[in-house]
């Protein structure tokens, strides 16, 4: 979230579930949260009332496969846990590409596959249960990194034990 909240202006929160996020956004952001479940956007829209939110614009339903937003419209994109669970994610990728403004960042934390050591394993062994649960453990970040108007600015392991991993793109300026 630091990212972020260092570089400023009209953020787009692509899975904004329960809005458990927006609290940690600072005040001068302007923040827009998309979520296909009508359900958690009304979790997300009762924790705003509750902490007087005011830099969070609007939270509306959407499929992220199809934003609802003009060209260029986001200085920047937060995509949290969210790019293994939903389809399509190289869709999704394409509309974040379409509607954040060139030289703006996504900010993407995941699972992504892990190809040799303990989570290899693991997830190998868990991949099963996890797709019947709609959590792909087996989830190639190749997958998010297609698109040829985003580039790779940053890239690393989260902790604990390097379960996640941040990426950092920007769009590129031609």
């Amino acid at each position: 979230m630091r990212h972020i909240n260092d570089r400023g202006g009209h953020v787009l929160e692509v899975g904004v579930g329960t809005g458990l996020s927006l609290e940690a956004y600072d005040r001068a952001l302007r923040v827009t949260g998309i979520d296909y479940s009508e359900e958690m956007l009304r979790k997300a829209r009762a924790r705003v009332a509750r902490h007087d939110l005011n830099h969070v614009g609007s939270l509306h339903q959407m499929d992220a496969r199809r934003l609802d937003f003009e060209d260029n419209t986001f200085d920047m994109v937060a995509a949290m846990h969210v790019l293994s669970v939903v389809p399509e994610p190289e869709a999704v990728m394409s509309e974040i590409a379409r509607v954040l403004r060139p030289g703006g960042q996504v900010i993407i934390t995941n699972h992504f596959k892990h190809e040799r050591g303990v989570w290899a394993g693991l997830a190998r062994a868990a991949a099963p249960l996890e797709n019947l649960l709609g959590w792909h453990s087996d989830f190639e970040i190749e997958s998010v990194l297609q698109d040829p108007r985003l580039r790779v600015i940053e890239r690393r392991e989260l902790p604990p034990m390097s379960m996640m991993t941040l990426l950092v793109l920007e769009k590129r300026l031609n």
